[in-house]
């Protein structure tokens, strides 16, 4: 059975480089150093000075598209730096989905060695205020771009919670976890019914956070998930990156954050976190596993 990280089509350097100089003559492409891949896109650091995306699937391609409308609109307002979207590719013959081009933005994903539970104390307060803003974004921001809601069921409770519970269930069948009991025992009554939508981002956990030289938060990064939907989608990076004891400093900067919402924030961390530890093991990224095994301890409490 394919697995959703599977590639459907690889863009190698050659053939981004082929793009490239087609579509955005500007852009030298002499230099083509990968920067990385996900689930969905294989991404080129250019000429030390651009970052190129292109999509690995269908859906990362339907997740470019709805980043690169959506995105140029709220950058501005938000109070940290965020990719946009400078170059649009086309879908040609040699590549059959739309690509995008970006600013370097310095810095490295906090999932790399090293990060101590100090320094991400030490983000909490920026991190809740990136998202009080965001999730603040009046709708006038993004008039004339039709922003998606919750079309993927990320908050769906009925929907999701047979996935989670497999998701476990595989992860102590390859000897991961001794037992699923601590973590599923969060499931139990989880709030249903209707709820806030707002302006998230998504798909917010340790990689799509950028860090500077001094392990300082510099930048959210990989907005294809971006939408309208429940604000505790976004609110489990607390849950998941932050030590539990720099949950309140978060909360001071975001603003007061109700039972159910935490506990829905919990919910979306458990999945999302039992993915991508399974996704690390699977490619055998041992930054992004041992991330996704620091995130289950943080849940399990």
């Amino acid at each position: 059975m394919r697995q959703p990280w599977e590639a459907e089509r690889t863009v190698d350097p050659e053939l981004a480089r082929k793009l490239i100089r087609e579509q955005a003559p500007e852009v030298a492409a002499t230099r083509i150093e990968l920067l990385g891949e996900g689930w969905d896109n294989i991404v080129y650091r250019v000429d030390g000075s651009w970052v190129f995306r292109f999509p690995r699937r269908q859906m990362g391609a339907d997740l470019l598209a709805n980043e690169c409308a959506v995105v140029p609109r709220i950058a501005a307002r938000l109070p940290l730096p965020v990719p946009v979207p400078m170059i649009l590719g086309q879908p040609t013959a040699a590549f059959a989905w739309p690509f995008a081009g970006y600013g370097f933005l310095p810095g490295r994903t906090a999932c790399g060695p090293g990060v101590t539970d100090t320094q991400r104390r030490a983000m909490a307060v920026p991190l809740g205020r990136f998202l009080a803003v965001l999730h603040a974004t009046p709708e006038h921001t993004w008039s004339g771009v039709e922003v998606p809601g919750d079309e993927l069921g990320r908050m769906d409770v009925d929907k999701r919670l047979p996935v989670i519970r497999q998701l476990f269930s595989d992860l102590v069948e390859r000897d991961v976890l001794a037992s699923p009991d601590p973590w599923l025992r969060h499931l139990r009554d989880l709030p249903r019914g209707p709820r806030p939508r707002r302006l998230v981002h998504g798909d917010l956990y340790v990689r799509h956070l950028l860090v500077d030289e001094r392990v300082r938060l510099c930048g959210v990064i990989d907005w294809g998930d971006v939408h309208l939907g429940d604000p505790a989608c976004d609110l489990m990076i607390a849950l998941t990156f932050l030590p539990a004891d720099a949950r309140a400093a978060f909360e001071g900067a975001y603003g007061a954050i109700d039972e159910p919402t935490w506990r829905l924030a919990r919910f979306r961390a458990l999945q999302h976190t039992a993915t991508i530890t399974m996704y690390g093991l699977d490619i055998a990224d041992e930054d992004l596993f041992r991330e996704g095994r620091r995130g289950l301890e943080r849940l399990a409490c």
